[in-house]
């Protein structure tokens, strides 16, 4: 048996009769160890908690469970149900601290047996406790976003389909298969949606309807511990057949004033203990093992070292009414305890992150941007309420998220990572995923790490570029699914109208900012139809005629490959006469993400991964340098971050071209992608952070400078930036249009004066450069300081043919 536990903590399956002799195992620690080995490897130090509000909807049931306080009798003057008004009155509390999921409890069908709730139903215009359940879940799903998880009791698959319309997740508790506890003198007598066949049929019929299910336990009801593991393996049969099990719950059972079982004996924290470490070996980590906090509160750490990987859900503002005499624990208190088992705690939604990386199997289409838009790149929950583009309130959450202690030895193995990148060696794909998944005190001493190696890199000076904006046109034939600022026919509804500059506006907007003490021009637009490489040539030649000293930092890798198609030559001979003709750098945009799997859903048309790194790899080779880029937080994952830095600094390795790295957080509201339920809300605070700081880590040494976007991270978050491995905050823009279009309300430009306050906020020394990375002229940085407002823009409508460098024109 010693063996087979070994076995399974090494991830094998036990087989039923192994399991079944795990019944008479004594040695408690060895099987303890066995299951927490076990949860590793499939869960790391990462245990999870939901944030959520505890929805009564009806206490009243048709079952007599002999320990419920829950389920009560009608009583005289009070309502059978919750009004929609009372309901969401709940779900704005949690919503308003932020909360992620509103619980739905109830009884099992009490219009089966009381008169007073069909009446009340009908009054209210429902046929069924679980029709008013679905009104009211939809309701709570509409006007506060809260995701809907329903422990609706016994229902058929039909039952389960609708519920899922409106839900996240649905749950109901086998408890036990052990007939003999409906007996007469059972716990579960006179309570037929307590017997084990109807219960198991839901557990199936769940799983046909693709319902992310919790199930679980509850123990000390009078079963034996042979029954619980018969439960355990009906679970996992049901789980191998359908995989729709999320989490299992390990309960224990409190004995309550009032109730027949006031008397009886709970379960000791031994045997708890014995129930969860067994639970994780028979599941594996398929399945999430959780046990509620507030049932016992000395055992917490004695919990996560038994095998749980979840806490359940913990509500800020509403008691657990199933275990009213049990409060619920403060998160910082249960971050602290997680902390002292060698974990940190992690929010997480109410469906589990496998579930939610294949919503499309799993998440009604309803549900499935309600879920996205909470979650992380992990799949799990946004810690605060920040996001992109929104506001200035960086350091300001709407719940205050605890940041975990330090874990005793997990130190060691961030250190061995950290020495690594000091050294300048390369990171694997894993090792990467692993910096992006820090939380807690972890996240912070990656930041730390990030900050000291810019300070050994490149010292205490932050700096800044004083450039303009000029998109000349927001026609594209392309169809980003990211892209809120091009106009095409597929995203004509989007705000603002097609325009397309002429040769004499642009060279007024670049004399205008030269004025103002420019040394750069950003330019940047859509793919125009008519478009050719004569287009982008033209462009430069006339910035240069108005301002010959001006630096022309512009066209992304897909505008040089469209440029170079449309005059039928190689790229690298069109970049040749990109630079005879005045180009002096290239934006590294267009990358997004550099994985041709995320690159099929966001830009299924645009240049796919070797072709940009291709580009961008011939612009080195002809002397124009470029900076890179990432736009993450849509609809990919840490190992695709991890990928693309990777490409990167391959990329660096062999051509040397690369001046920056700049992070995009991925801005949503106008999102094409996004309006169709397809994205997330970008990054996390944690993940936009870390971005920053795993970038400085991993493109160590090859890529010495880090800038972080004022555009997407506003002044508060600029400062946090720059405390995690940033040491240059981009330029001041004049005339930003791109991120404003996608709805970020940072403002269209970050002037001198406001570039050096945030600079001096983060406690660093300010430094105006040029594109390359020298120091400004004096006379450009003078004019920067009393630069007047900017003139009106001119934008023309634009036409069927180009205005400059028309194929059309061209035959």
């Amino acid at each position: 048996m010693r063996q087979r536990l070994e076995a399974a903590a090494a991830g094998a399956r036990l087989a039923s009769a192994e399991a079944r002799a795990l019944a008479d195992w004594v040695d408690l620690p060895t099987l303890m160890d066995a299951a927490a080995r076990r949860r590793d490897t499939g869960f790391g130090s990462t245990v999870t908690v939901s944030r959520k509000v505890f929805i009564p909807l009806t206490q009243l049931c048709r079952d007599v469970c002999r320990y419920c306080t829950f389920a009560h009798p009608p009583r005289k003057g009070q309502r059978a149900f919750l009004t929609p008004e009372e309901v969401l009155e709940i779900a704005r509390a949690g919503a308003r601290v932020g909360c992620d999921e509103a619980l739905f409890t109830l009884g099992d069908k009490p219009e089966l047996r009381y008169k007073v709730v069909r009446e009340e139903l009908a009054a209210l215009g429902y046929t069924s406790t679980l029709d008013y359940l679905a009104a009211m879940a939809g309701l709570v799903l509409k006007e506060t976003g809260l995701l809907p998880h329903l422990n609706a009791g016994v229902m058929s698959e039909d039952e389960l389909r609708v519920l899922r319309s409106v839900s996240a997740s649905q749950g109901m508790m086998i408890e036990t298969t052990s007939a003999r506890l409906s007996a007469r003198g059972g716990p579960h007598f006179g309570s037929p949606d307590k017997e084990p066949l109807v219960r198991l049929a839901t557990l199936e019929a769940a799983g046909r309807a693709r319902v992310p299910f919790t199930t679980g336990l509850l123990i000390g009801i009078g079963e034996t511990r042979e029954e619980r593991i018969d439960a355990l393996l009906a679970i996992r049969d049901s789980h191998e057949r359908h995989g729709h099990v999320q989490e299992v719950i390990i309960q224990n059972f409190r004995a309550k004033v009032g109730t027949r079982m006031a008397g009886a004996p709970e379960p000791t924290l031994e045997d708890h203990l014995w129930t969860v470490a067994v639970a994780r070996l028979i599941l594996g980590t398929d399945v999430s093992v959780q046990a509620p906090p507030n049932l016992q509160p000395e055992g917490l750490k004695a919990l996560i070292d038994a095998g749980i990987n979840d806490w359940g859900g913990v509500s800020p503002v509403t008691p657990d009414h199933v275990n009213p005499e049990a409060p619920w624990p403060a998160l910082a208190a249960l971050a602290n305890a997680t902390a002292r088992a060698g974990k940190v705690l992690a929010p997480r939604l109410a469906v589990y992150p496998a579930f939610l990386h294949a919503a499309g199997s799993w998440l009604d289409e309803a549900i499935r941007p309600h879920a996205l838009h909470r979650a992380d790149a992990g799949g799990f929950a946004h810690e605060s309420g920040w996001r992109v583009g929104e506001g200035e309130d960086f350091d300001e959450t709407v719940i205050e998220w605890p940041v975990s202690p330090a874990i005793a030895g997990e130190g060691r193995h961030l250190d061995v990572l950290f020495d690594r990148a000091f050294d300048g060696h390369e990171l694997s794909e894993p090792e990467i995923v692993r910096l992006f998944e820090a939380r807690g005190d972890e996240a912070l001493r990656v930041g730390e790490a990030a900050d000291e190696l810019r300070r050994r890199m490149v010292g205490e000076t932050v700096s800044y570029v004083v450039t303009r904006n000029i998109n000349y046109t927001n026609v594209c034939a392309y169809r980003c699914g990211f892209c809120a600022f091009s106009k095409g026919k597929q995203n004509e509804h989007l705000r603002g109208k097609p325009y397309e500059l002429d040769l004499a506006e642009i060279q007024r907007r670049a004399r205008e900012a030269w004025e103002r003490g420019a040394t750069e021009v950003c330019m940047q637009g859509g793919i125009h139809p008519d478009f050719s490489g004569e287009t982008y040539l033209a462009i430069v030649r006339a910035v240069k005629q108005a301002v010959p000293d001006m630096h022309i930092h512009a066209f992304s890798a897909l505008e040089v490959r469209h440029g170079a198609s449309t005059l039928d030559i190689p790229v690298p001979e069109f970049l040749l006469r990109l630079k005879e003709a005045g180009l002096g750098t290239l934006p590294g945009t267009a990358a997004e993400i550099l994985d041709d799997e995320v690159r099929a859903v966001i830009c299924p048309d645009k240049l796919n991964t070797a072709e940009w790194l291709e580009t961008v790899a011939a612009a080195h080779r002809v002397g124009l340098k470029t900076t890179s880029t990432i736009m993450f937080g849509h609809v990919e994952h840490y190992r695709h971050w991890a990928r693309h830095l990777l490409r990167l600094r391959h990329l660096q390795a062999e051509t040397g071209g690369i001046t920056e790295f700049v992070p995009l957080p991925f801005l949503h509201m106008e999102a094409p992608l996004y309006l169709k339920g397809g994205t997330r809300q970008g990054p996390s605070r944690r993940e936009a952070l870390l971005m920053h700081a795993v970038g400085r880590l991993v493109l160590n040494p090859l890529i010495p400078n880090i800038q972080a976007s004022w555009v997407k991270l506003g002044e508060g978050g600029l400062v946090a930036a720059l405390k995690s491995g940033a040491n240059d905050i981009g330029g001041t823009l004049m005339d930003e249009s791109i991120s404003r279009a996608a709805g970020g309300s940072h403002g269209q430009e970050f002037p001198p004066d406001r570039m050096e306050a945030a600079i001096r906020a983060a406690g660093r020394l300010a430094r105006q450069r040029t594109t390359a990375y020298g120091d400004a002229p004096s006379r450009q940085k003078q004019r920067s300081y009393a630069a007047e407002a900017l003139k009106p823009r001119v934008e023309a409508a634009a036409g069927k043919f180009a205005k400059i460098g028309s194929r059309a024109a061209r035959g």
